[in-house]
């Protein structure tokens, strides 16, 4: 991952409704999250959803998938732990230490 990429997602993330609705992929895990549902949950229109989605999706930090009329959502947890790694490499000089572990090894 490059500084630019790096700088693209930590943008995505730092607004409010955008880092929520991150977050709430993160807990759907492999099963994702449709838009509905994420507008009702957060309590925010549709269209404000899927303006933030898009950002998400082009930062490399959400995919879609069609399935019929509906799109489900997924984070991308290796992007995700990508960002992670990048920020925490070089971590305690170079020493073993808590902070440089894998984030979610069961994560698809």
């Amino acid at each position: 991952m490059n500084e630019a990429e790096v700088v693209r997602a930590l943008g995505a993330l730092a607004q409010e409704t955008r880092l929520r609705i991150f977050r709430m992929l993160v807990v759907a895990g492999p099963k994702g999250v449709l838009p509905g549902h994420m507008a009702e949950e957060l309590g925010t229109s549709p269209t404000a959803i899927s303006f933030h989605l898009k950002e998400l999706v082009h930062a490399g930090l959400a995919t879609s998938e069609r399935d019929g009329r509906h799109l489900i959502y997924r984070a991308q947890f290796t992007q995700m732990n990508t960002l992670l790694g990048f920020l925490t490499a070089h971590c305690c000089e170079g020493q073993p230490c808590e902070v440089n572990t894998v984030v979610c090894n069961d994560c698809p």
